[in-house]
């Protein structure tokens, strides 16, 4: 609470909130939120963690050069990173689900953010696609927020980011021992000599963590599983779309999920409070939805995956009894 990257979170997330509020009737917002149909949330609910199941496969996937754990053991531990990152600021849920599999599985903490920064590339490729295939769509569409009118901008520099560090990943996967000798010559010439072990273990940990990633059928692997999470959960905007009065294409719905997940990778409160909102309303009347249907299918749908998996990754820390206090921080400094 008294460091200023939560405040700042917090001031973004006003800033959002207002230009998803602005010039909404709030009457009419109420009327659409009373008058949709919540049972369309159960399959959605369902949908949503059939994709949680699939993202602890993929992460199964690629811890496995490290260690083969069960799926069934990394489901648990996804749900309370989900939950760390729905509660917690600046995503702390990664680390998190980090130092929890250290303590249960003894993979350093290194090495597993290592995979899991891959697989936070590998989502950003994945949004970036769901953007660029409706992109000719998109420049047709005229809306009031600059969300939209900039999103063809946007999706250029993202992709530039995120294919730029795909590739650096993949060629430190593929040339682990040059790799090793690069990062060693920056290390012995920037970072204090008592630092230098330290600093060398981390990085020949991280690099561990980048083994799955030397197999091109691996890559293939992940990349098709991550599809495979943001197709399932893009079901979810379906579901739950059927709860209001109001239609558009599942590639519509691909679409304003590729940028509001894009837009949650900016800093906010927790919860991602208003960059998951304004954009999601911004694409939907974009696409001709009533302002306030658009507002409360957009409120109902981060409700919805926010609270579920938010207890449900609750319940599991507190079966593993851990609670996020300065001994668990300390833990994340011990790679």
């Amino acid at each position: 609470m008294k460091k200023w990257q939560f405040w700042l979170g917090v001031l973004i997330s006003i800033v959002f909130i207002w230009l998803a509020l602005r010039g909404l009737r709030l009457e009419e917002f109420w009327d659409a939120i009373k008058q949709a149909n919540y049972i369309w949330l159960l399959p959605g609910i369902g949908v949503y963690f059939i994709a949680v199941w699939v993202r602890a496969w993929r992460w199964h996937y690629l811890l496995r050069p490290i260690k083969n754990i069960p799926t069934m053991r990394m489901f648990p531990i996804t749900a309370i990173g989900y939950m760390g990152n729905n509660i917690y600021p600046a995503r702390a849920g990664e680390v998190l689900r980090a130092v929890i599999l250290k303590r249960t599985e003894g993979v350093s903490v290194s090495a597993s953010l290592a995979t899991i920064i891959v697989e936070r590339i590998f989502d950003g490729v994945v949004m970036l696609a769901f953007v660029f295939v409706n992109l000719p769509e998109l420049a047709r569409m005229t809306g009031a927020s600059g969300f939209v009118g900039n999103i063809q901008q946007v999706a250029i520099i993202g992709t530039g980011v995120f294919l730029g560090a795909l590739v650096v990943f993949l060629l430190a996967a593929m040339f682990p021992q040059r790799t090793a000798k690069v990062g060693s010559w920056f290390i012995y010439r920037l970072v204090p000599k008592r630092l230098h072990d330290r600093i060398l273990n981390l990085m020949n940990k991280f690099l561990d963590g980048l083994a799955s990633l030397r197999s091109p059928s691996n890559v293939l692997m992940v990349f098709f599983t991550s599809v495979l999470i943001w197709l399932l959960e893009t079901g979810k905007y379906w579901f739950v779309m059927h709860a209001f009065n109001f239609s558009v294409s599942f590639f519509a719905l691909m679409l304003m999920n590729g940028i509001v997940n894009l837009a949650t990778t900016i800093p906010s409160a927790p919860g991602y409070i208003g960059t998951f909102d304004a954009p999601g309303i911004a694409v939907l009347t974009a696409y001709g939805v009533e302002h306030s249907v658009a507002a409360g299918y957009t409120l109902v749908l981060h409700v919805a995956l926010w609270l579920p998996i938010t207890l449900l990754g609750a319940y599991y820390l507190a079966q593993e009894g851990v609670r996020w206090n300065d001994s668990l921080r300390a833990e994340t400094t011990d790679a």
